[in-house]
């Protein structure tokens, strides 16, 4: 039976975009992945992601991505959906365009929401054909099927190496893109007014605002 995994990489940061990606594999294409040491992109270096994609990307049936840029993401006062919605309808997206000509899928996807049925439910409704797909969304799905350990490999790579292109233009000082990563956030704290409109950084995010207001409110303060 075929299966496609679905991951994402990049859902939290504040720098740089989100990249989903999926994975359509056969059963031997699953067990020659386990002996590989394919496991959910978190727990292998980047070094061993860069080795393991290739071969999971000659592999595979098939895969694709999706990436969503931080414009995307922040939307407009007139139109934004929440984040949840947003990796949905880049999953529907996925699904579509690797859909065609088989005659039965098993799509595991790695589910981004706490509400596991109201997001399949969404999922769903964007799909375009239903009648030869078997849908399972969990939680850990990265940890515990190997097509989604597959395609979060694919999505992390991607993800990076869409890192490593802003960092060439605007340094490495960036970081990883996480608020959490003190590079990052300082950044963010010296930069992020400067580069507001660059379409890197996802201004929708706290650590942005709360960057510009604290600036904002220094400044103030002069006067």
């Amino acid at each position: 039976m075929l299966t496609l995994g679905i991951d994402d990489a990049g859902r939290g940061p504040v720098i740089g975009p989100m990249v989903l990606a999926g994975c359509l594999i056969n059963d031997e294409a699953s067990k020659e992945f386990k002996k590989l040491g394919v496991k959910d992109s978190k727990q292998l270096t980047q070094k061993r992601r860069e080795i393991l994609v290739e071969t999971i990307k000659e592999k595979a049936e098939t895969f694709e991505v999706v990436v969503v840029y931080p414009e995307q993401i922040d939307g407009t006062d007139e139109f934004r959906i929440n984040l949840n919605e947003l990796e949905a309808l880049a999953c529907a997206e996925i699904i579509n365009r690797i859909n065609k000509g088989f005659s039965k899928i098993k799509v595991i996807v790695d589910c981004p929401s706490t509400n596991i049925t109201k997001w399949t439910d969404f999922l769903k409704s964007k799909i375009e054909n239903l009648s030869n797909l078997e849908i399972s969304c969990e939680h850990k799905a990265d940890v515990n099927h190997i097509s989604v350990s597959a395609a979060s490999i694919i999505a992390k790579s991607l993800r990076e190496k869409e890192m490593d292109d802003i960092k060439k233009k605007y340094g490495s000082k960036v970081g990883s893109g996480y608020s959490s990563d003190p590079l990052t956030k300082k950044f963010i704290e010296n930069h992020g007014s400067e580069f507001k409109d660059h379409g890197i950084i996802r201004k929708s995010w706290a650590t942005w605002k709360n960057s510009v207001a604290f600036k904002e409110q220094k400044k103030l303060n002069e006067f």
